[in-house]
């Protein structure tokens, strides 16, 4: 049996929610709106996404914690999209989509260098898949 180790780990850029901060600190005077940019301010820094030899683990949550886990063989494709104004900061959204039944579509979204983690993420399925000998069939 192989030893798990991580190949990347990461969180969403703050960027992601720049439009909510920004009318948040348009209407700050009314106070709540500071309550709504801080708590998704916390969304965005309690989230962390790991990709290891076998599987990619999200853990989210600021009052409460959930993990979830999306074995590696189970990736059937993966995507980046990069809209425009995140093109801007350098970021994208790395969408993938699963044989998994509670996750069959997963978006790892707002990181750096979203191309080179799709790649890393291509190289550990197939390796993954070769270890487990797990074929694709539609």
């Amino acid at each position: 049996m192989t030893q798990e180790s991580t190949l990347w780990n990461g969180s969403p850029s703050h960027v992601e929610n720049m439009g909510t901060y920004i009318l948040c600190a348009l209407f700050s005077p009314l106070v709540i709106p500071l309550f709504i940019a801080l708590w998704k301010w916390l969304e965005v820094r309690t989230t962390k996404v790991e990709l290891t030899t076998q599987r990619i683990i999200m853990r989210r949550g600021i009052l409460s914690r959930r993990t979830d886990e999306l074995e590696l063989y189970r990736v059937k494709d993966y995507s980046v999209e990069q809209p425009f104004f995140m093109r801007l900061f350098s970021l994208g959204n790395v969408v993938i989509s699963t044989s998994d039944r509670s996750h069959p579509q997963l978006t790892i979204s707002a990181v750096k260098n979203a191309e080179q983690l799709r790649e890393k993420l291509r190289s550990a399925v197939e390796e993954r898949r070769r270890l487990k000998g797990v074929r694709e069939i539609d």
